[in-house]
């Protein structure tokens, strides 16, 4: 796995549609394919990698208030519609990982994402983010996810 490192993120438009519950009973077929649709229907061109915000903290919050958003961003001229809504997400700095295993893993890989930013003396200034660079496989009856795990930062 590779180690935790700083990028710089550009200003991006996004697409996203809004949930409250568990994070691992998130419906993620049914909200990707109305995000891509959305953008078909509003002639913009997609992300290729949709990704998902998490505000609250599961350790924090109880499993059905936990909110988040998932999204994609696009270029291009468009309106919301439906449960799909849009901002835009301000550049920022990012202190980022990669995963890849199944979800119940998801734990260590913040955890050492987190030592990390502690480490550099950074500080979270935003809720962290997933971006999904292929489609979850089944390996061995167990479902791996491909993950880059970003967390906005500043300096303490």
């Amino acid at each position: 796995m590779a180690n935790p490192r700083l990028e710089s993120r550009k200003a991006s438009d996004l697409a996203y549609i809004e949930h409250q519950g568990p994070y691992d009973k998130i419906p993620w077929e049914q909200y990707i394919q109305q995000l891509y649709g959305w953008a078909k229907e509003n002639k913009v061109m997609p992300g290729l990698y949709p990704m998902a915000i998490y505000p609250d903290s599961p350790e924090c919050t109880p499993a059905d208030k936990l909110r988040s958003e998932v999204a994609i961003t696009f270029k291009g001229k468009a309106s919301a519609r439906g449960n799909v809504k849009m901002r835009k997400l301000p550049a920022m700095k990012v202190a980022t990982v990669s995963h890849k295993g199944p979800g119940s893993e998801f734990k260590n890989t913040y955890g050492r994402l987190m030592a990390w930013i502690a480490e550099k003396g950074l500080e979270m200034s935003g809720p962290p983010m997933e971006i999904y660079s292929k489609k979850p496989e089944v390996v061995a009856g167990q479902t791996i996810l491909y993950a880059k795990v970003m967390v906005p930062v500043k300096k303490k």
